[in-house]
């Protein structure tokens, strides 16, 4: 029996890829809460979520922090339990389709047989809006979002340049880019749009105890952010 055939004859379980939310425990969908109540396994991302969101796991459940893992370290983890346990949660932050190296995650499952599901979850753009009671789209003002995020360490697809995008003057939601302020006003500014154009910026949105919502505009929104010491972990509206 080859290696690939005895891996499939040894993984019964599945892994899960369960959006656990922008934060707030209580924003996981009822069924990535009863998943976490069956589950023989969860590897959560503890930089970004909290492990309260595992609180209803057995108590007998086997739980780890994927935040000192590599990617490949990651996947072992998942599948070494896949192959012990029925039911495996990797416990993404926000929804596991954006940002969540999803698809690098579920190909070296695949490649041995085990299979894989998501479970979508609340996304930090609208957890954002949810938290500033503000709206996405306004009628005779845009009814177009765009997700995106600024160009740093990772080059950005041909087309996909923040002036580009930004000239369609639509609502934009910028991830992963709280640090690079500087280039999205340059940016922006190329694009057409006046330094009073309204910002919002949310860290944390939704955690218990430790959102902070700023606002202003492309003229003074990083000022504000440094003053309010926001670094990471923040959406850009």
């Amino acid at each position: 029996m080859n290696h690939d055939a005895s891996c499939k004859k040894l993984s019964a379980g599945k892994v899960w890829f369960v959006g656990a939310g922008p934060g707030d425990p209580q924003l996981l969908t009822l069924k990535g809460r009863d998943l976490i109540s069956q589950a023989g396994a969860i590897l959560y991302a503890g930089s970004l979520v909290s492990k309260a969101a595992t609180q209803w796991a057995p108590v007998d459940c086997d739980i780890a922090d994927s935040s000192d893992m590599t990617l490949e370290q990651i996947t072992g983890w998942l599948i070494s339990r896949a192959q012990r346990y029925e039911i495996v949660i990797r416990l993404q932050t926000g929804d596991p389709g954006l940002y969540g190296a999803l698809i690098e995650m579920i190909q070296p499952l695949d490649a041995v047989g085990i299979e894989s599901v998501v479970v979508p979850g609340v996304t930090s753009a609208m957890a954002s809006m949810a938290a500033a009671c503000e709206s996405l789209t306004l009628p005779e003002v845009t009814q177009t979002v765009i997700f995106t995020r600024v160009e740093g360490r990772t080059p950005m697809p041909e087309g996909e340049q923040l002036a580009e995008l930004a000239s369609h003057h639509c609502t934009l939601c910028m991830y992963l880019s709280i640090t690079l302020l500087k280039t999205i006003r340059k940016e922006l500014l190329i694009a057409g749009w006046s330094d009073q154009s309204p910002i919002l910026v949310v860290q944390k949105a939704s955690w218990p105890g430790e959102q902070k919502i700023v606002r202003g505009t492309l003229a003074d929104i990083r000022d504000r952010c440094i003053a309010e010491g926001i670094t990471a972990q923040a959406m850009i509206v």
